[in-house]
């Protein structure tokens, strides 16, 4: 009976053993299903991340947008909803890069007494010594897990600056590491955008409010509840700056070809930084 009782207890002991730490699983372990087609990081389980990267997926985009007002229309998070579409495009075609969660929390204002945008319910700030730290513990975190390049791009003009400081440090930092980090500027060139719709005929009459036709066409290719698309038909409010919206799917087209207008010009520009600067 003791002798039973001993085997018994080693065989459970053995069995406790062999279950994996759940904090601590086996770094080299199997992936035990498929993975999923997908390029978002947040939406990969870690066995998918690290094996995209075994298969070549070397490039990393860290993406800015931010929550703040945007007129009666749009959701404000704007610039997180079309960087959902924008960011995909580009890692689509460079065809070897991931994207990391997207980062919504840049600086919009002061917080007290608040301006700018912080005038606004709905409008989350921080400041630019916070949005800076958070950006370098990012691509710091990136850079630790192996991505040769780490590519930011931002979709608020207020996003920049700190970009590309926050890459210059961590290229200073970082020399010898086998990463370099790159502020695409060439992403935020929506004066471009605007020409390109005009010489498409998309001829805008501003009217003051913190959207536009491009903005809005854009949202609706991601998600057109994003625009509030059925309030604004029924209450015929489905026009910005002069321009109809209806109907809906031409619109959703436009944003698309918006998109992909972004993308190749982002894409051109990260080919050429990345081209002839080693690690």
């Amino acid at each position: 009976m003791l002798r039973f009782a001993g085997v018994l207890a080693i065989g459970l002991a053995a069995s406790y053993l062999a279950i994996p730490d759940p904090v601590n699983p086996d770094p080299n372990g199997p992936r035990p299903i498929p993975a999923a087609n997908t390029l978002f990081i947040e939406d990969m389980t870690w066995m998918e991340v690290r094996d995209a990267m075994k298969a070549g997926k070397d490039t990393v985009i860290v993406a800015t947008g931010g929550v703040e007002q945007n007129g009666p229309y749009l959701v404000t998070g704007k610039h997180n909803v079309v960087l959902r579409g924008t960011t995909e495009a580009i890692a689509r075609s460079l065809g070897n890069a991931l994207i990391a969660p997207i980062v919504p929390f840049v600086p919009e204002g002061d917080i007290d007494p608040p301006t700018v945008h912080m005038k606004y319910p709905g409008t989350v700030s921080v400041t630019e010594e916070t949005y800076r730290a958070l950006l370098t513990d990012i691509c710091a975190s990136l850079r630790t897990h192996g991505f040769k390049h780490v590519v930011m791009i931002g979709d608020s003009g207020g996003n920049q600056e700190g970009m590309k400081q926050v890459a210059e440090s961590l290229n200073q930092d970082g020399k010898g590491k086998g990463c370099r980090v790159y502020h695409i500027a060439e992403y935020y060139d929506f004066k471009s955008v605007a020409d390109w719709l005009e010489s498409e005929g998309i001829i805008q009459q501003p009217e003051g409010y913190h959207d536009d036709f491009g903005m809005t066409a854009m949202m609706m290719a991601v998600d057109p509840s994003s625009v509030r698309t059925n309030q604004r038909i029924a209450a015929d409010k489905f026009r910005i700056n002069g321009v109809e919206l209806a109907p809906a799917q031409r619109t959703i087209e436009w944003g698309r070809r918006i998109i992909d207008f972004r993308a190749a010009a982002t894409v051109k520009a990260i080919r050429a930084a990345t081209q002839d600067d080693s690690p």
